[in-house]
């Protein structure tokens, strides 16, 4: 019915490719069949006590039920900036600087509907998490995909990338107004020394263009890696905005709390756009949200080390197995090239015939773009007996 009404924005997404994967792995399951999944990066550990008991308090109040601030209420703004205080040591303005999101996703898409024009330009690197891209593509711009390139350590080639981020802005017309970076990266845990953030804020204000950094991954770093912050640079704020999310550092996945700092004038075109768009967060989980990160903070180093050790057991079972993985510093992936005998399938192929016939879930890396068809994305959320079955598992699919 009323066909000639056509959803031009919707046109824009493209088929979801995970959604070939997850439809198999649903129908295995109503088959009765046993499928480890390490498909999607959502964290299977509970919420720490202390910061759902404080939930329950405060839904226990009747006030709490009313409508809440949609920028966040001030003490989660003010606990935002004494995060960013105590872990990096960069000043922020809670009223100016720093704005609660409904999870770190909607904060950047609403963020991108806000500042972004029609026919605007952005570059984003290749691969990448889909939404990156996609925010800037249903908000009308042109977005201009990056290949990221890394060694076997996940580290990104940092000379390499300012060569060809330099090149795509002397290209391209109309000129680049933004650039994202997400570090650890989604999907393939790459990592950058605090000289690669020095380097991007002074080509930003030479080539005046605005960024966003994506750090949700920074507290789940390992072997002595520690995830630098773009604010830390002097000038960052007058360039960047950076966006958290509490999903992984602290388990709250479900809970839906992130934010966005930095930038006075970015910051103030997402509050004004969410003012027009939503109430914000349930206060309670707002409340919660101001303990998880005012509170003690052992909890987020005792899930930095449950998923080392994941990768640790991952690695080693998988190697055995006949997969060589490489062992990331950071975030809770595993970026893994496609096992030789298998590169032929590519990873959409090869992800369902892993599904199909060992029965282990994985992410094609061509749903991140086109550089990451070699790869697939193993989330490390399933626990260490798991791991070990699967890579069983996968033993007897890659001699068969």
């Amino acid at each position: 019915m009323f066909n000639e009404i056509d959803f031009e924005r919707l046109k824009r997404l493209p088929n979801y490719v995970f959604a070939v994967v997850n439809d198999l792995k649903m129908e295995a399951r109503r088959a009765g069949e046993d499928v480890i999944d390490f498909s999607m990066g959502n964290p299977d550990g509970p919420t720490p006590k202390h910061i759902v008991d404080k939930l329950v308090e405060v839904a226990q109040k009747p006030k709490a039920h009313r409508y809440s601030a949609s920028a966040g209420i001030y003490k989660l703004r003010l606990a935002i900036c004494n995060w960013y205080k105590r872990k990096y040591g960069v000043e922020l303005d809670p009223d100016t600087e720093a704005v609660a999101t409904i999870g770190s996703k909607e904060g950047y898409v609403h963020l991108v509907e806000a500042i972004v024009n029609v026919g605007d330009v952005a570059v984003v690197p290749d691969p990448t998490y889909p939404i990156h891209s996609y925010a800037f593509m249903l908000a009308g711009a042109a977005v201009h995909k990056m290949e990221l390139s890394f060694n076997d350590r996940y580290e990104v080639d940092e000379d390499l990338f300012f060569e060809r981020l330099q090149k795509t802005i002397n290209e391209s017309i109309p000129r680049v107004k933004f650039v994202v970076v997400n570090f650890p990266h989604n999907p393939s845990s790459a990592v950058v020394t605090p000289a690669f953030y020095e380097r991007i804020v002074a080509m930003a204000k030479k080539e005046r263009f605005y960024i966003i950094s994506d750090i949700a991954y920074a507290d789940l770093a390992f072997d002595g890696y520690e995830t630098p912050s773009i604010l830390s640079v002097p000038g960052a704020k007058d360039v960047a905005v950076e966006s958290y999310t509490l999903s992984k550092s602290y388990n709250m996945a479900g809970w839906r709390v992130g934010f966005v700092v930095g930038n006075p004038r970015l910051v103030n075109a997402l509050k004004r756009i969410k003012s027009w768009l939503d109430y914000g967060m349930f206060t309670p989980i707002q409340v919660a949200a101001t303990v998880a990160l005012d509170g003690p903070q052992e909890c987020v180093e005792e899930i930095r080390q449950t998923y080392q050790k994941r990768r640790d057991v991952m690695v080693e079972a998988f190697r055995e197995a006949g997969w060589e993985l490489n062992s990331p510093k950071a975030s809770m992936f595993i970026w893994a090239k496609i096992p030789q005998s298998k590169a032929h399938l590519k990873s959409l192929e090869f992800s369902k015939e892993l599904l199909t016939q060992a029965k282990v879930a994985v992410s094609p890396g061509i749903g991140f773009g086109h550089y990451g068809d070699d790869y697939v994305r193993i989330a490390l959320i399933e626990n260490e007996k798991r791991i070990r079955q699967a890579a069983k598992n996968i033993k007897k699919y890659l001699k068969a």
